[in-house]
């Protein structure tokens, strides 16, 4: 059975998971090699797009790992972010800027979620 998923991470992902203490790192370390993903790099127009992303008010400077994250799915054209950052990613200010972006910009659209969305279960009985 193929994955109904294509997965990705970037390099700015395996920053933080470095970042995080001990056994988190090892549960997450483990759920990765459960997975098949993909790497993606930072590059120059990931950066430019991270920049625009503050100088048009989405974001600070402060969360500019966030900004990276949106904009090299932006760049590798993918489909969805997921996220639990309900503070700077999936929220509705950072969703409407980055749709600003995607058509002055001529990226394909992007669709940003919880996580949760993906979840498949029947909720028949509740």
């Amino acid at each position: 059975m193929q994955d109904p998923y294509k997965i990705f991470i970037s390099d700015i992902t395996e920053k933080e998971i470095s970042c995080c203490e001990e056994k988190k790192k090892i549960n997450i370390a483990n759920f990765l090699a459960q997975i098949k993903f993909q790497k993606l790099d930072i590059n120059t127009e990931v950066e430019e797009i991270s920049n625009e992303i503050i100088n048009a008010g989405i974001l600070t400077q402060k969360s500019y790992d966030d900004c990276l994250h949106i904009a090299v799915a932006l760049v590798n054209s993918c489909d969805i972010i997921l996220s639990w950052n309900f503070k700077h990613i999936v929220n509705i200010k950072t969703i409407n800027g980055i749709r600003k972006i995607i058509v002055s910009e001529n990226y394909k659209a992007i669709d940003i979620y919880s996580p949760n969305v993906l979840l498949e279960r029947d909720d028949e009985n509740d």
